[in-house]
């Protein structure tokens, strides 16, 4: 085998410049005690978690490969469920910042999540339509729930086991979560459904549209009365189908009045008028649902307060007594019964919250002491947080904290590397930054025109950036100042580049010019000293707007790209033209020289690089690079290896000599601007549309092509394997519910490692058939052969193995690996289920499996005759068994509430919530004695 060239992987460093994504939603966390000081957003991939108060990182939840879409945090305030861009949701503890759940079950990205009100249960909406119901202590799903007919845009639990769901169908959905049926849609919105609201205790609905109106919905439970003679699959039928019809009051859609009516009646109550024109974009309460708030896509938080039941009541006394005494002035009768409140009195608004840019989301709390604290995520890569005192007679919104350090307001369009790889300069449309590489930290800040090209000046001292209004602007990094501007170009400045002497640079612009500037000393006004200062030199005028200019390194050359698709070649001394380059479809939009002067390898926005030899201008290779336009192409030093940035979120390296591409690195979840190299090679610094920065770092990890490729082609197995077809249960319609799981390529090895575990079962009792037929013959004891594997578990029984690999599948793959696992490996598991179960090991996950392989083969089993037997058995075993495990955890319970007594009984102190109650109820107790006093005196 010939030696193969070694090339050395890049891999990520770090992820820096970003405050928050503006693809997921901002959440308070309880973190250091208190929930309204830190707060959750999502940063790309990963999960940000900021002190609101001090302005800085506290934690740091890392995810894998896809963008964050979604946050909610338990309410016990311990977890965050993450949902992601394709579909998965991890649940990380708060505590350790680690991963502990991870569920699949959704094809497309998830857009809303919720814990029920004991955090056992969450559910998740998605842009695949489905909602699905999982189980977070048993880690695995319950049930897929089917209706929606287009992304569910927000889900909410009900105590009473309901879930309610809207989405971009236009519909709201009422789901009873006993039968897994949808009971109720409510049809009386014309556009989409963006957000829901629960409010009085679950007795009122808000729901927020494309309009400005907020339309409120009046909720009544009905108590179902069962009939203990009704057989029970009826009593699941009726209150499973669905109901609907279109009435001009309640706007509902209903099939049978008296099946829907068993669980609730919904009817419009009227609209609260939101000032804002466009749709909603987020509606929420706090966690007490005593206040309301929405935004649109506008800078502008509308806060409402809702009464409650007390409130109503007492204000309802107030305005009869009002109306009783007009009618005494008037001498008229009127009926205590027809002075009622109007919604606006109920619901009024409170403030409106106007952030420094658009609101993307934003969360709220409710402190004890009655002060509202908003955070608000916004567009521009800022998260402000607001107080707002209730209490106030007009409450004004205070700003508490913002947090904007971390990052630029708008995309980067330019980075450079100082000379000493150490600094990195970022530049956007309104400030410069200067980065520490090691740290990572924020080191300059500078206020600046858009920019679009930049350099550091040999020494570090200083930066030049140039600008979209065609400005070069020169700073002092020691005092962080403006030292001078200068109009350079007519138009654009999109190009600028150092002289391999660093005497001068030149610039390219939109006025089609090329300009030639050169350093010099100036007198300072201010100072005795001289400064540094610019003047142009030269002119080079063009036919065509200049896109890129970049000098050969022994700068007898210079490479100007233009509007025309072409790229000219000149003499830099005499400025006289030496070649052509022409053979892209569209402009060339970056180029670069490699060190040795040799190449010139140019990326265009046709989407392919073209790599030239500079001595005669001819085409050495056309590569189809990008799946969009190249944005950026840079050579590393002293190689012939080069990367390029895309529109495609993708950077690539590849090898300019042998045409190869090396590696992609894949980070960014937007488009990629731009990219520097530091001028040692091993930093490579990128922006990208996502608002984030990212450091890619040289390993000392030899990268070799072949394996890269092969791990490309499981990469794209796996992919497809996601995208197949799902697996049909035998035997089942497609209806409301379905299966909470999905075929992954995790499932598949599940069941690969479940049917290699029945195989070496089968040969190891095949084996001790044949060693006991030996040890007869012979008359004496035979060694029995070990297994490797059974002996590396420590000489256990090929039976106990089985169990053992059952144990390891994880909790919400189970289902989908027994789904894809064919029927012949069954008959030996359900023997293997019957003989662990009758000795009581690992009885609950034994009966899960055994229920779903009975759900999903029933006919080939029952139709089995050698099965008769073994399901006899199992069925003995099991009900023994299973009511052996409830009379254990019945007795653990009653156990535990008995220590809970003596403990409170001892400290006569009470436990958790209940004390709570206990001290609002003597309070409002109290002040209802003393107002009574008071009125008395």
């Amino acid at each position: 085998m010939g030696l193969t060239k070694q090339y050395l992987r890049y891999g990520p460093a770090a992820l820096f410049g970003l405050v928050a994504s503006t693809r997921g939603n901002a959440a308070f966390v309880a973190l250091r005690g208190e929930r309204s000081r830190c707060v959750a957003v999502p940063a790309c991939e990963h999960v940000f978690i900021w002190d609101t108060r001090k302005g800085e990182k506290v934690l740091i939840l890392k995810g894998l490969k896809q963008e964050v879409s979604f946050l909610c945090p338990s309410p016990d305030g311990l977890h965050l469920a993450v949902g992601y861009e394709d579909g998965s949701i991890r649940v990380f503890s708060l505590l350790s910042g680690e991963a502990n759940v991870t569920f699949n079950g959704h094809k497309a990205a998830v857009t809303a999540l919720k814990y029920d009100h004991l955090g056992g249960r969450l559910v998740s909406g998605s842009k695949d339509t489905d909602v699905i119901v999982w189980d977070v202590i048993n880690e695995s799903g319950l049930y897929r729930l089917k209706g929606h007919k287009d992304a569910v845009t927000q889900v909410l639990f009900l105590k009473r086991n309901l879930l309610v769901t809207s989405g971009k169908d236009t519909l709201v959905k009422w789901w009873d979560l006993d039968t897994q049926h949808c009971f109720k849609t409510l049809v009386g919105h014309r556009t989409e459904v963006w957000g829901l609201a629960l409010v009085s205790e679950e007795k009122r609905l808000i729901t927020g549209t494309a309009d400005s109106e907020l339309r409120v919905w009046d909720i009544t439970y009905i108590q179902e009365i069962k009939d203990p003679d009704e057989p029970e699959s009826k009593k699941s039928k009726g209150s499973s189908l669905g109901a609907e019809e279109n009435t001009g009051e309640d706007e509902t859609l209903e099939l049978d009045e008296s099946l829907e009516e068993r669980l609730l009646t919904c009817s419009k109550v009227g609209s609260i008028m939101r000032e804002g024109r466009d749709r909603v974009v987020t509606l929420a309460t706090d966690q007490t649902g005593k206040i309301l708030a929405c935004h649109g896509t506008d800078a502008v938080l509308e806060v409402f307060s809702v009464l409650s039941e007390e409130e109503v009541q007492k204000k309802l006394e107030k305005k009869t007594k009002k109306a009783k005494k007009k009618a005494k002035q008037k001498s008229e009768e009127e009926h205590e019964g027809t002075v009622e409140l109007s919604l606006q009195e109920e619901i009024k608004r409170v403030t409106n919250i106007r952030a420094s840019a658009k609101i993307k989301s934003f969360d709220l709390t409710l402190s004890p002491k009655g002060e509202l604290k908003v955070v608000l995520l916004l567009q521009n890569n800022i998260i402000e947080s607001y107080n707002l005192n209730l209490s106030a007679q007009v409450p004004q919104a205070v700003r508490a904290s913002k947090i904007t350090i971390g990052g630029h307001r708008s995309d980067v369009r330019t980075l450079a590397f100082s000379s000493d790889n150490i600094a990195i300069l970022s530049a956007a449309a309104e400030s410069v930054k200067i980065w520490n590489r090691s740290t990572l930290q924020c080191i300059r800040t500078m206020e600046c025109d858009y920019a679009l090209c930049s350099l550091f000046v040999p020494g570090d001292r200083q930066v030049i950036v140039g600008t979209k209004t065609g400005k070069l602007q020169l700073y002092d990094l020691a005092s962080g100042s403006l030292m001078e501007t200068l109009t350079a170009h007519d138009g654009a400045v999109w190009s600028i580049a150092l002289s391999p002497d660093q005497h001068g640079f030149v610039t390219g612009g939109a006025d089609k010019c090329v300009k030639f500037w050169e350093f010099e000393l100036v007198k300072d006004e201010s100072s005795i000293q001289k400064r540094l200062s610019v003047k142009q030199v030269r002119v080079l005028q063009l036919d065509e707007d200049v896109l890129c200019v970049r000098y050969s390194p022994n700068q007898k050359l210079l490479a100007v790209s233009l509007l025309d698709c072409t790229v000219k070649v000149f003499y830099t001394d005499t400025l006289k033209f030496f070649l052509s380059l022409y053979g892209h479809k569209l402009p060339v939009l970056c180029m670069d020289i490699s060190y040795d002067g040799a190449l010139i390898a140019t990326g265009s926005a046709d989407r392919n690089v073209k790599i030239w030899g500079l001595d005669f201008g001819d085409c050495h290779r056309s590569l189809f690079a990008h799946d969009d336009s190249v944005m950026y192409l840079q050579f590393v030093a002293k190689s012939h290896l080069f990367f390029t940035a895309g529109k495609d979120n993708k950077i690539k390296q590849w090898d300019a000599d042998k045409f190869e591409h090396i590696q992609t690195l894949e980070g960014h979840h937007q488009e990629v601007w731009c990219l520097a190299l530091s001028p040692n090679g091993d930093y490579v610094v990128s922006a990208s549309h996502d608002k984030s920065l990212r450091l890619w770092e040289r390993t000392r990890e030899p990268l070799i092509l072949e394996e890269e490729r092969e791990m490309q082609r499981e990469a794209e197995y796996e992919e497809s394997v996601a995208k197949e077809e799902q697996p049909v249960v035998a035997g089942e319609t497609l209806g409301e519910t379905g299966l909470a799981g999905k075929k992954t390529i995790e499932t598949i090895k599940a069941a690969e490692r479940i049917m290699e575990a029945i195989e070496l079962y089968r040969e190891e009792m095949a084996k001790l058939k044949e060693h006991n037929a030996i040890r007869k013959a012979a008359g004496k004891e035979v060694p029995l052969p070990v297994n490797p594997i059974l002996h590396a578990y420590g000489n256990i029984t090929p039976s106990a193995y089985v169990l053992e690999v059952f144990n390891k599948v994880k909790s919400s793959e189970l289902e989908e690996s027994l789904l894809v696992l064919p029927f012949s490996y069954v008959p030996d598991l359900l023997r293997l289920f019957s003989e662990h179960i009758h000795l009581g090991s690992e009885v609950e996950l034994l009966c899960r499996a055994l229920i779903f392989l009975l759900k999903i083969h029933f006919g080939q089993i029952t139709s089995n005759h050698m099965l008769v037997s073994v399901i006899e058995n199992l069925k003995k075993t099991t009900i023994s068994r299973v009511s052996e495990a409830r009379d254990v955890l019945g007795f653990n319970m009653a156990g535990l509430q008995y220590l809970k007594s003596e403990i409170e009984a001892k400290d006569e102190v009470t436990f958790f919530a209940d004390a709570t109650d206990r001290f609002e109820e003597k309070r409002r107790k109290r002040k209802k004695k003393e107002k009574m006093v008071l009125a008395v005196i």
